[in-house]
């Protein structure tokens, strides 16, 4: 059994379809899972009651945490500390192997430019703090040989999906006749996880025994895209003019006093101020994978605009 908590996320979907590649007994657990595969089996819960998360992980021989919570400091310092201890906690007790789906927010600022495995661990966000607290709370319990783990780590990204700023800020504002928005510096370059690429590659590390007690980039395109060179891309995909607007780091602190996102986005803003480019050079050499282009991503997306997300 391969169990995904956060079953109904951006990436849980995808991961489910992956699995089947692997093996044909997958449990997907969420507030209200909905079958991908006809084999699937159903667990709904609520994944702060600490007993689901044991029944969930129970009989599991790896489990994929995937949760995306509310995109709110507040709900992040209650949920992700709490939810990361009983999932390790159930994953000891149950010997099953855990796979963390994680971000880059607890990265040194100054090294986003060329942000490896390596990479220094200093946030400078209240969510970055958070990030590194519980990715630390797992690698804590895999260096005393507590747990067999692994974190396999996106930069921000971009797909079918919900969630994705690429998505709701470009995408959809072209997609409704209205110029595509950016932050900070749109002349920055910014590299972005196609979340196809991300849930093959999880699922095909949660299979490979010595991927386990190390961290992982998930595979990412390494073209050199600025934040102009990705409307351009949507828009000639799409066929439609390359508007845009840069929305400046203070207009998000005054957006914030009307819409909660604004504010909640403020802090991350230093994302996009400066280059940011997520080497997953590690994974691509030991796997022989490569990336999806841009290009055949942002296509993929245009020509599935029948999803409901949309």
């Amino acid at each position: 059994m391969q169990t995904i908590l956060g079953a109904g996320g951006a990436i849980g979907v995808e991961l489910a379809r992956e699995l089947t590649q692997f093996t044909d007994k997958v449990r997907l657990v969420s507030r209200k899972p909905q079958k991908v595969n006809s084999t699937d089996e159903l667990f709904p819960a609520d994944l702060s009651d600490a007993s689901l998360v044991d029944q969930a992980v129970a009989g599991s021989e790896v489990v994929y945490l995937t949760v995306g919570f509310t995109y709110e400091l507040k709900v992040w310092r209650v949920k992700w500390p709490a939810l990361m201890r009983q999932v390790i906690e159930a994953c000891k007790k149950h010997q099953a192997k855990l796979v963390f789906f994680d971000n880059v927010y607890m990265y040194d600022r100054d090294h986003l430019p060329h942000m490896t495995e390596e990479t220094p661990v200093r946030p400078t966000s209240k969510k970055g703090e958070i990030r590194a607290q519980i990715a630390q709370m797992l690698l804590d319990e895999t260096a005393k040989g507590n747990i067999t783990a692994l974190i396999a780590r996106a930069a921000d990204f971009y797909g079918p999906v919900r969630n994705s700023v690429l998505i709701e800020t470009v995408y959809k504002n072209l997609l409704n006749g209205k110029p595509a928005d950016w932050f900070a510096d749109i002349n920055k370059v910014h590299t972005f996880t196609y979340t196809l690429d991300a849930a093959k590659a999880t699922a095909l590390l949660g299979n490979t025994p010595d991927a386990y007690q190390q961290v992982w980039h998930l595979p990412t395109d390494q073209t050199p895209l600025t934040g102009k060179q990705w409307v351009e891309l949507f828009a000639r995909t799409m066929k439609v003019k390359p508007k845009y607007r840069v929305v400046p780091v203070w207009l998000l602190g005054v957006l914030g006093l009307f819409v909660p996102i604004m504010r909640e986005l403020k802090e991350m803003a230093y994302q996009y101020d400066r280059d940011y480019v997520f080497d997953s050079s590690k994974f691509e050499k030991r796997f022989n994978f490569t990336p999806t282009k841009p290009e055949e991503g942002i296509q993929y997306i245009v020509n599935h605009t029948s999803y409901q997300w949309l």
